[in-house]
């Protein structure tokens, strides 16, 4: 059951991460998932590299470069420090719902997810009673990824440090992530998100991935039906703007390895253009 609730918190970091509306023309970003840090008076480079979070062990890749990236850095930092106890115990009790979906939601929303859930995974809306709408969410969204062997790059990742005895930390806690996701989207909304959901973009977005297509994967994932204005304020914007915030003095400190959501690092308020405003330079990893 704690693997299940990594795996589904995991896809919810993808699938919500990834939806950004695109409202503003974004800055081009040439095809790396891997980009060094340098400038405005580090001693050593830090690296970004943008995850996919969760993929089938066919597809799963680290390719030589991120590989040397990760051996020449001194911490691993993650949106979430899933290595942390009281993370992985907050995620496992925020992951039920305060309340049973039945008394949360109206008959015509449990009717709605009932016959989402018996099209997409042959469960239905009792079966899941006790879990919270977004566990519901991430479980339903698994199932798009067709395979039983998923893989998550975090865990991976943590996996190696823990190998290389590597420091291990989050730029924020899974409490103010579900908060984000909370203030985003109300129970109408994300109902509407996921019979509108296309889960031949699973595929889609695997692919370029493994092209390291940036730019095209950002590309990919916007769409106005997935994300409002309210909801790209509070799942994309704020959090970026939040992890630039405190990403100069720890990369002052030691030189990082930062694996986040892929689409995260594009786009206007997107990670590389934040950091090269505050004067850093910024440059794609190609081999």
């Amino acid at each position: 059951m704690k693997n299940l609730f990594k795996s589904a918190v995991a896809v919810v970091l993808f699938v919500f991460n990834g939806a950004i509306s695109a409202q503003t023309v974004s800055p081009k970003v040439e095809n790396s998932l891997l980009w060094e840090v340098s400038g405005k008076g580090l001693s050593k480079p830090s690296y970004l590299y943008g995850t996919i979070h969760m993929i089938c062990g066919k597809d799963y890749f680290l390719s030589e470069k991120t590989k040397r990236a990760f051996d020449a850095s001194s911490e691993l930092v993650l949106e979430i420090n899933f290595s942390d106890p009281k993370e992985i115990n907050d995620m496992q009790q925020m992951a039920m719902g305060k309340e049973p979906l039945s008394k949360r939601l109206n008959p015509e929303q449990l009717s709605k997810l009932d016959a989402i859930l018996k099209k997409t995974s042959g469960m239905t809306v009792q079966q899941v009673d006790a879990f919270s709408l977004m566990t519901v969410m991430s479980l339903i969204s698994m199932k798009s990824f067709g395979c039983n062997d998923l893989k998550l790059y975090e865990m991976e990742f943590i996996e190696s440090a823990k190998k290389k005895n590597l420091k291990v930390s989050g730029l924020e806690t899974i409490k103010s992530q579900f908060e984000s996701f909370a203030n985003a989207y109300a129970d109408d909304e994300m109902i509407a998100m996921l019979e509108e959901s296309d889960f031949e973009l699973a595929k889609l977005l695997v692919t370029n991935y493994k092209k390291e297509n940036l730019g095209g994967l950002y590309k990919d994932i916007t769409s106005e039906n997935l994300m409002n204005a309210k909801a790209k304020k509070y799942m994309l914007d704020e959090r970026n703007h939040n992890w630039i915030a405190l990403l100069p003095e720890m990369m002052k400190k030691e030189n990082l390895f930062v694996a986040v959501g892929a689409a995260h690092l594009a786009g206007e308020e997107g990670i590389i253009h934040l950091l090269r405003k505050e004067g850093y330079t910024l440059k794609p990893v190609m081999n």
